[in-house]
């Protein structure tokens, strides 16, 4: 039985084969319509492609349209311009025009140098003779301050720059004017500037030491007796007696012949009054220059300091000391007088103003007599 069913299924193969034909007939359907789709997406894609070219196209036809309106617009500008310089060129000279134009321009620019040379030239002068007034007014404010307050630093200055000034003008015509200048300052570097500040502030200083002054006597000093020596009670009371008695009055065996009698109270007061009187007064002469006032009230200081206080009191002493130097010192100087160096200074600013108006005379004669 299976040798008769092994035939049976060899032969179904064969009975079935017709069967395969429906099988393959599909799939050649799938084919064509996968192609198709394929065909329709191209044909998509080129129709989406047609679009955007035309898109494209239009774009660019707008833009050169807008760079064809820009090119007129500038065209229209450039047509105006020419029209413009046109119209300017046809304003514009000749050749012959602007020819005379320029030789005027090159007259007015010659005649412009030549006219600025000139006023150089005239300020150049003008600065000279500024120079040379500043010279003439700096000696006459030396001389000034010579003669008010016997000032001889800042005059030597002054006469010092009025040499500079003629140094500068490189005038051999000033020779004699700096020669004159320079004996003035040799004889302004010969005296010597009194310290009239310094005299003032050290007499302050002496005034307000006149308030520390006192009249005050030496004491008696009672001896010891020798260390060998026994004392008895009578000795001792003796000696404290006598300590306590000599407190109050001292027998002198060599006395002077001006007996001074002690001051205190109101007398005192006024004995200082008049030595700082005395004082204050010299420091207002040696402020002015007054040799004799000066002279006169240190006297008197001196004079009231030995008559009224204690020649042993060591102020006192300190004081006269102080006052013997400061009494020989000089307050008032003989001051060189300038008025030869200010008359060559003069003199020889009237010789070159006569120079000079000789000099515009001899050229403007020439032009005259043209």
């Amino acid at each position: 039985m299976s040798e008769t069913a092994l035939p049976k299924d060899e032969a179904q193969p064969a009975l079935d084969a017709p069967v395969e034909t429906p099988v393959t007939a599909p799939r050649r359907g799938n084919g064509l319509a996968i192609l198709a789709l394929l065909l329709g997406a191209a044909g998509v894609a080129a129709g989406g492609w047609g679009i955007w070219q035309v898109r494209a196209l239009q774009a660019s036809s707008q833009q050169q349209l807008g760079q064809v309106q820009t090119l007129d617009e500038q065209s229209q500008g450039l047509k105006q311009s020419q029209q413009q310089l046109a119209a300017r060129l046809a304003q514009l000279p000749g050749a012959d025009e602007l020819e005379e134009r320029r030789r005027l321009v090159a007259q007015l620019q010659g005649d412009q140098q030549r006219l600025s040379q000139r006023l150089e030239t005239v300020l150049g002068a003008s600065r000279k003779d500024w120079r040379l007034a500043e010279a003439e007014h700096l000696l006459r404010l030396a001389s000034l301050r010579l003669s008010a307050l016997q000032d001889i630093n800042s005059a030597q200055a002054l006469v010092q720059g009025a040499d500079e000034i003629l140094r500068e003008q490189s005038d051999p015509g000033s020779y004699a004017a700096r020669e004159q200048l320079a004996k003035s300052l040799a004889a302004l570097r010969s005296v010597e500037q009194p310290d009239r500040t310094g005299l003032y502030l050290q007499l302050a200083a002496l005034r307000d030491q006149v308030v520390q002054l006192a009249a005050t006597s030496p004491e008696y000093q009672l001896q010891d007796a020798p260390p060998g020596r026994p004392t008895t009670d009578d000795e001792s009371r003796w000696s404290q007696w006598w300590e306590q008695i000599s407190r109050y009055f001292r027998i002198d065996f060599n006395p002077d012949d001006n007996i001074r009698p002690l001051l205190a109270g109101q007398g005192l007061n006024q004995v200082r009054l008049a030595l700082s009187l005395a004082l204050e007064q010299a420091q207002w002469a040696a402020l002015n220059g007054e040799p004799a006032v000066y002279t006169r009230s240190l006297g008197e200081a001196r004079s009231v300091l030995q008559d009224n206080f204690n020649q042993n009191n060591p102020q006192s002493q300190a004081m006269l000391a102080r006052l013997a130097e400061l009494e020989p010192k000089a307050v008032s100087v003989v001051t060189p007088d300038l008025a030869a160096s200010l008359s060559a200074v003069q003199a020889y600013l009237e010789r070159r103003h006569l120079s000079a108006d000789e000099a515009k005379a001899s050229a403007g004669t020439p032009a005259t007599q043209e």
